[in-house]
């Protein structure tokens, strides 16, 4: 239960780009003036980030824009991680293809402060490559003995791990509600191997690329491990703990080797460090079942539950969706006869809806939604999506960086754990079909 990716950028960030007057609309969620779209020629197409070119296009030209810090509006999202990549490569493509071509620090119309605000925006695609250089830097001198800063040990240790545990504590306090510590980095490190070179041949070339729609709404029957994605990530993880080993041993006979105790400890301690990030990218591969096809709104509705014996009760939704819902449990009623409709109370009148009974606990029914009449499924549609609070959820805890680093952690034994786990079902169940068919073969020759 953390904040997910896209709230640093719709909170605080889009605040602070309000602030100046230089929001700018990412994708459909934005009201647009027609005669300002028409005033620039309509939208953008000379890049692939048409929605930030835009607006860029009609802020030079003095108009302005708007952030409103309500979620009104909700879309789909990729389902898994090769489309994500895909999808933040484009925008990588794109903000640089803008940087090049329209760069926001020259050119008439913007104030600095706004040319400071599109100028980190696309900045911020620029990272794979430091992020790769900054993960990798431990291995010169663990594997090849080379030093790459030109500083002792203690130096190190008494400027730059200060300073890497105050930008932890400050952007914890900054913006703790929004980006829980240490996850930026998993989030980059996920994308920044895939971004080196799209991104470093649009500096050089802005004009190649075409654009393209991310897959989204997809559903996903099974789990498996997307090892394509993350070889480069497991690669690098390889070479990290080799050299860890190595500086570990070369640390306890530091006699023999003539090398620095602290120098091999500060290296030791980098690669570590990088190690547990890198294996979280990792862990982020391992795709789970996406079987939903309607997103879930947690919502309290009144709602009586009609039984095949023509008994009625009384009770209220839990979740609500638009192919079923799950309701409190009102009575053991349910384990005996059959549900056949629920009725939602709503204020404008009641929809009756044709159920089936999936699944049930002590404290819930699951319920899915039968055909629905076109007028009904308007009404469905009303309740579900189109509240006024439908998409507002209560704000995250405040970022706690030990409890955060200790997820983390967690989440990159779950991925050894479940991957053994998976493997010896999937082996379990491989014998268990050919003894099966050992089984068959045998009563056929008999």
């Amino acid at each position: 239960n953390i904040p997910n990716e896209g709230s640093l950028f719709y909170g605080p960030i889009q605040q602070g780009n309000d602030n100046w007057n230089a929001t700018f609309f990412c994708g459909s969620c934005a009201v647009i003036r027609r005669s300002a779209l028409e005033e620039i020629g309509g939208f953008a197409v000379e890049t692939v980030t048409e929605d930030a070119h835009t607006a860029l296009k009609m802020q030079r030209l003095g108009w302005k824009s708007a952030f409103l810090d309500i979620p009104l509006a909700a879309g789909l999202a990729t389902e898994r991680l090769v489309l994500h990549v895909i999808q933040r490569t484009r925008w990588a493509r794109g903000m640089t293809q803008i940087f090049r071509m329209d760069n926001p620090l020259f050119g008439r119309g913007l104030t600095w402060q706004q040319r400071c605000c599109y100028l980190s925006a696309m900045l911020y695609f620029q990272f794979a490559l430091p992020r790769v250089a900054f993960l990798t830097a431990p291995l010169a001198y663990l594997l090849f003995n080379l030093n790459i800063i030109h500083s002792s040990a203690s130096l190190i240790f008494a400027y730059a791990l200060p300073h890497l545990l105050l930008t932890i504590y400050l952007n914890s306090r900054m913006n703790g509600r929004y980006r829980y510590s240490f996850w930026g980095e998993i989030y980059d490190l996920v994308l920044a191997f895939h971004l080196i070179l799209p991104t470093v041949i649009t500096m050089i070339f802005p004009k190649r690329g075409k654009f393209n729609v991310t897959d989204k709404g997809a559903l996903l029957n099974v789990g498996y491990f997307d090892f394509s994605v993350v070889r480069l990530h497991v690669i690098i993880a390889v070479l990290l703990t080799v050299a860890v080993i190595a500086g570990i041993v070369r640390a306890c006979a530091h006699d023999y080797f003539g090398v620095d105790p602290n120098v091999i400890a500060l290296n030791v301690g980098w690669g570590l460090y990088s190690l547990v990030f890198l294996l979280a990218a990792i862990a982020v591969a391992r795709e789970t079942r996406q079987t939903r096809k309607t997103i879930r709104i947690d919502v309290e509705v009144p709602v009586v539950i009609h039984y095949a014996s023509g008994i009625s009760s009384r009770s209220n939704t839990l979740d609500l969706s638009m192919g079923g819902c799950r309701i409190a449990v009102p009575d053991d009623r349910h384990l005996t006869d059959e549900i056949e409709e629920i009725e939602l109370q709503l204020k404008s009148g009641s929809i009756s809806i044709p159920v089936q009974m999936i699944a049930h606990d002590e404290q819930a029914i699951r319920l899915q939604f039968e055909e629905i009449p076109l007028d009904r499924r308007r009404e469905l549609v009303r309740v579900v999506l189109a509240r006024a609070d439908a998409w507002i959820n209560p704000p995250k805890p405040q970022d706690n960086p030990f409890r955060s680093l200790l997820i983390i952690i967690r989440c990159v034994f779950d991925l050894f754990w479940l991957t053994w786990k998976s493997r010896r079902e999937n082996r379990r169940l491989r014998q268990e079909e050919a003894r099966r068919m050992e089984a068959a073969g045998e009563d056929n020759v008999a």
